[in-house]
């Protein structure tokens, strides 16, 4: 090779080599390794050859998904890097033969996705994977499983290029549509005069009170400040256990039905259902523990004043939308790759209520609060600093001392208001959940059409029998939905 060829090359390799950002580090520190998992459900037999050639066409044209870490050591630190890098699909598409006569075969994937868990991915190879599962299940003909380190991107990120690879249904050339959430248009109104203002500068004013108590607490959390003990709160050291992923599909019309009657938003509504269902899921634990005969789901077997926190990961982009693969890292691009977020500290009020819409009620008027407070802005702003003054280990410890501290995380994505298929094979549902944060529930919520499909992540040596849980939160929504037809409250709605 001449010199000069020998220079473009070298330019040529670090023009392809970006650095990682402080969250994607984080993601990757031994208490903080997080992955992402997200279950497809087809209704169709999966194939495989079609498969790669359509991840080929889109997927793999990614720089992110086409890009390995790399460690750059010098005698100063060891910089970390995303480098290009051609890929292989025969490293990332895992097919197994598997017996279509198999019993339980619901059961065969939760255990197969679990034991998928128990490796990590290989770190010579871009941090992606995915599994087909020609095997019929109760709710789809074959399932895909895709596994993606979370030091690729957010949520956010990783849903919007997933579902750029798919297509609508009716549309084969069409992306999929996902509704944007818009913004408040300025409420102002010359005619309003001083009371106008009046309101504004008290708004203002809860603003700012209620960032700083939430500043307060989230660093009395990091210090000292734990949830109580219960049966779902998970011993130090849980991050590094195998999860168990299970996932229940109930109406999203039937939550629409709700949050129409009484006025609210959907997250209004799955707060409530979440809040409702851990409620009867902990009343039976502790009856479990206290009794000597059978069950009294009558009365409460609940301690009172439980501090039950869930953390929920803010996506700070100023839009949300899915773009074409292409145009994900593009310059001026609306939507930023990466993990842009935000934390938010949701406290539970966890007891039996005599009526099923108190629990609603109770979580808009946290989540109403919650919203009047810039939490989500400063704890992204005070890790990145802290990021900068003290590294990421300094930074890494913060968050796993904070999130070790709360009892779970909860998360939910909007999805495709119309069916889609991927790559030809047409979606019955999306299962989206994370494993290797530092609690032992984990709650994502994702709509699809007219559904919501609830996944759960946790730990089984605290939360023996999910299957039970995602009973009690479907069971709450319906309690909930009777509740709102008995009092009358859907008269009005259109």
């Amino acid at each position: 090779m001449m010199m000069g060829d020998h220079v473009k090359a070298s330019r040529s390799s670090h023009h392809d080599e970006e650095p990682l950002s402080p969250a994607a580090r984080f993601f990757h520190t031994p208490r903080f390794n997080v992955y992402i998992i997200a279950i497809v459900g087809c209704k169709t037999s999966l194939n495989t050859d079609v498969v790669k050639a359509g991840l080929e066409q889109t997927l793999v044209k990614h720089p992110r998904f086409s890009s390995k870490m790399v460690v750059d050591c010098n005698k100063y630190c060891k910089n970390k890097k995303w480098a290009q890098t051609k890929v292989n699909l025969e490293d990332h598409i895992i097919v197994p033969e598997l017996d279509p006569n198999i019993d339980f075969p619901d059961r065969f994937v939760e255990d197969y996705v679990s034991n998928v868990t128990r490796t990590p991915l290989d770190l010579s190879k871009p941090l992606w994977e995915l599994h087909l599962l020609n095997i019929k299940t109760s709710d789809a003909e074959a399932v895909g499983v895709f596994r993606i380190h979370h030091s690729m991107g957010d949520g956010a990120s990783l849903i919007s290029v997933l579902l750029a690879c798919t297509r609508k249904t009716s549309d084969p050339e069409a992306l999929p549509s996902v509704p944007v959430k818009k913004r408040a248009g300025s409420t102002f109104n010359s005619r309003g005069g001083f009371w106008w203002y009046f309101l504004a500068i008290w708004l203002f004013l809860r603003l700012i009170w209620n960032t700083m108590v939430d500043v307060f607490l989230f660093v009395a959390t990091t210090l000292f400040l734990k949830d109580m003990k219960t049966p779902i709160k998970g011993a130090p050291g849980v991050e590094l256990n195998v999860k168990k992923f299970v996932h229940r599909t109930v109406s999203l019309d039937d939550i629409k039905l709700v949050k129409n009657a009484m006025n609210m938003t959907v997250n209004d509504v799955v707060a409530g259902i979440t809040q409702a269902g851990l409620s009867r899921y902990l009343n039976r634990r502790y009856s479990e523990e206290k009794r000597d005969g059978p069950v009294k789901q009558s009365n409460s077997n609940i301690p009172k004043g439980i501090r039950l926190r869930a953390v929920i990961l803010v996506n700070l982009r100023k839009s949300a939308g899915i773009q074409d693969v292409a145009d994900m890292m593009a310059k001026g691009s609306k939507i930023r790759w990466g993990n842009l977020i935000g934390y938010m500290f949701l406290p539970f009020t966890i007891a039996l209520q005599d009526d099923p819409l108190d629990y609603v009620w109770k979580a808009k008027a946290t989540i109403d609060r919650k919203k009047l407070s810039l939490e989500p802005i400063f704890t992204n702003t005070c890790i990145g600093l802290v990021f900068k003054i003290f590294g990421t280990k300094v930074a890494a410890a913060i968050i796993c001392r904070a999130l070790s501290n709360i009892t779970m995380a909860i998360s939910g994505v909007v999805g495709p208001q119309e069916e889609i298929s991927f790559y030809g094979h047409p979606i019955a549902y999306l299962a989206p959940t994370v494993y290797g944060d530092p609690t032992a529930l984990v709650v994502h919520y994702q709509s699809y059409v007219n559904k919501m499909t609830i996944s759960l992540s946790v730990d089984p040596s605290v939360i023996p029998d999910p299957h039970d849980l995602c009973n009690d939160i479907e069971e709450s929504l319906k309690l909930i939905q009777h509740a709102v037809i008995n009092k009358g409250l859907i008269k009005d709605v259109v």
